[in-house]
């Protein structure tokens, strides 16, 4: 088996994606976003000023509570904005995968000051609920509907990212959560305004903020498992494995498989292969890459073909690798 070479990539198969085509399909998609994404910016940073300006006016914390959350969602809609532009810079001699990941690590970051945004609405209705005031509830209204009205068209605007798009799904975190805001408000200051319950305003802003905990966690569940390179969400090992292992005769072994995600829809892969007949390689990788971008959506693939024996000592080729 000596005549085998121990690393074979299959660079003339029309199913397999070099790096540089990757990062081109990427690329063509971030300019639609990068604008969806700056509009989005614009928009809610107007809007928040005008719910501090009435929320102070008025002595709403609920509209003080979306204005707040809006003001973290304006500095994170613009920092999903510049990972969307910096995912379109190519790879360099330092990142030779270029900065597709910087936008998951924005998704991870503004889950991270949802948090942050949840426990200082629990404090300041904390302290409403001890000591109430008085509260416009006419202004207070009027702000909360232009709100609303607002938030409905940066949703809308966002609306049908990828699922793996986990740069504008938390983008869409936070504007969720200041449309859920802006409703509360509403209700808020309805119920203020006819019946003159003053608590309503810090228990609606308590609702609120125990919904977006609820959205942060998954966001962050979902983009620190991206940065941990786990597997795809919605994809089976096991089932990938024994894929591989029955894709074509010519292959008596799969392992040492690692499956992960770079960015938005950015799957890859890696894995070693055992073949009955060296000669049977290019038919074999040819095969693997045809099924794993066909059936499981992963694009970048790099095969090792190994002889008799395992070339990964000393794990040997019992390690199987999860990625």
């Amino acid at each position: 088996m000596s005549n085998v070479h121990p690393c074979k990539h299959d660079h003339s198969s029309p199913h397999a994606v070099d790096a540089r085509d990757h990062r081109h399909d990427h690329s063509a998609h971030a300019d639609p976003r990068g604008r969806k994404l700056l509009l989005a910016f614009a928009l809610t940073t107007i809007t928040m000023l005008a719910e501090v300006i009435g929320g102070l006016w008025s002595g709403s914390l609920a509209l003080l509570t979306d204005g707040g959350h809006m003001m973290v969602d304006a500095l994170a809609l613009l920092m999903a904005y510049v990972g969307a532009r910096l995912a379109l810079r190519p790879a360099d001699a330092r990142r030779s995968y270029g900065y597709g990941r910087m936008e998951v690590l924005v998704g991870f970051v503004n889950a991270i000051s949802q948090f942050v945004l949840v426990g200082w609405v629990a404090w300041e209705a904390t302290q409403r609920l001890l000591h109430p005031g008085e509260i416009l509830s006419g202004m207070m209204l009027a702000v909360a509907i232009i709100g609303l009205l607002v938030n409905v068209l940066v949703l809308r605007s966002l609306h049908g990212h990828s699922h793996d798009d986990v740069n504008l799904a938390s983008a869409s975190l936070h504007v969720l959560g200041d449309l859920l805001g802006s409703v509360a408000a509403v209700l808020a200051a309805l119920v203020v305004r006819w019946l003159g319950w003053l608590w309503a305003d810090p228990v609606l802003s308590l609702l609120v903020a125990v919904l977006i905990l609820g959205s942060a966690w998954q966001l962050l569940r979902r983009s620190a498992h991206i940065l941990l390179e786990g597997v795809p969400d919605g994809m089976d090992w096991t089932e990938l494995e024994a894929a591989l292992n029955g894709v074509d005769p010519a292959i008596s072994g799969v392992h040492h498989l690692h499956v992960w995600q770079l960015a938005s829809g950015s799957r890859m892969a890696t894995l070693h292969a055992e073949l009955h007949d060296p000669a049977d390689a290019a038919q074999a990788l040819r095969a693997i890459n045809r099924l794993l971008q066909e059936r499981f959506g992963i694009q970048h693939v790099t095969v090792q073909i190994d002889p008799e024996d395992c070339l990964d000592p000393p794990r040997g080729c019992a390690g199987h690798g999860h990625g």
